[in-house]
């Protein structure tokens, strides 16, 4: 069993909450939160957002949080407020709403199968193109296989205050190889780049980064990677959730 954290406080281009954005009759928001009520696995449910989001949709949830800076120190916010310590988390964006309640359930049971601190689910290339052929996503090239990331993580509450400046220079760099290379180092990356690097090889350096055993979670439900950022996404999940 798991707590639910939903990060709700992205903006769109006119200043609106991308949580709120509309598809057929509910705010994007909606199908996240249904899809996690649906599940048997989870527990309570809260978001990270703002006030119109909260106005919307709290009747639905445990609780909701200000947004603060950067996606890490929401997630401390968030474990600020949760007063349940011993029930570990599930933290996912508000822009995946094909998500579904199996989807998170199993991604929650494989994790806790493997009695680890943080889990992140990896979804094979092959499966991807075949259950949504026209959705275009970035691939990591691994000596197993090629892999893009889930939109959800799983995390034990007691191991999220070892977050550190790493974990805050991590999302900061993201999209900057020179200044991540001087976190991760020069031959780890360029290992990854040439797709020389093995899943328990990962699994190593983080772990050995930040204390923690963590594992990626192979995912046979690629909706779960699936988020939406522009006009374009948001037709392709109404094709796929049949709406008109």
């Amino acid at each position: 069993m798991v707590n639910a954290l939903i990060l709700a406080g992205d903006r769109g281009e006119d200043g609106v909450s991308k949580a709120l954005l509309r598809i057929g009759q509910k705010y994007m928001i909606e199908y996240i939160i249904d899809a996690l009520n649906g599940c048997a696995n989870v527990k309570d449910i809260y978001i990270v957002c703002d006030e119109n989001v909260e106005n919307k949709i709290s009747s639905k949830v445990k609780g909701c949080i200000r947004p603060r800076e950067g996606i890490i120190e929401n997630i401390q916010a968030a474990s600020e407020y949760i007063k349940d310590k011993n029930t570990p988390l599930i933290i996912c964006t508000a822009d995946i709403p094909l998500v579904s309640s199996e989807a998170v359930d199993d991604f929650v049971i494989e994790c806790e199968s493997k009695n680890i601190d943080v889990g992140y689910p990896i979804i094979d290339k092959r499966l991807n193109d075949v259950k949504y052929p026209d959705v275009k996503r970035t691939y990591v090239k691994m000596k197993e296989g090629t892999y893009t990331g889930g939109n959800i993580i799983y995390i034990k509450m007691e191991v999220i205050d070892k977050f550190t400046d790493k974990a805050k220079q991590l999302v900061q760099y993201r999209k900057k190889p020179l200044k991540m290379s001087r976190i991760l180092g020069i031959t780890f990356l360029l290992r990854l780049a040439l797709g020389k690097l093995t899943i328990p090889a990962v699994e190593s350096k983080i772990g050995r980064m930040f204390d923690v055993n963590g594992k990626a979670i192979l995912t046979k439900y690629p909706e779960i990677g699936n988020d939406v950022d522009k006009q374009e996404d948001i037709d392709f999940v109404k094709k796929y959730l049949n709406i008109v």
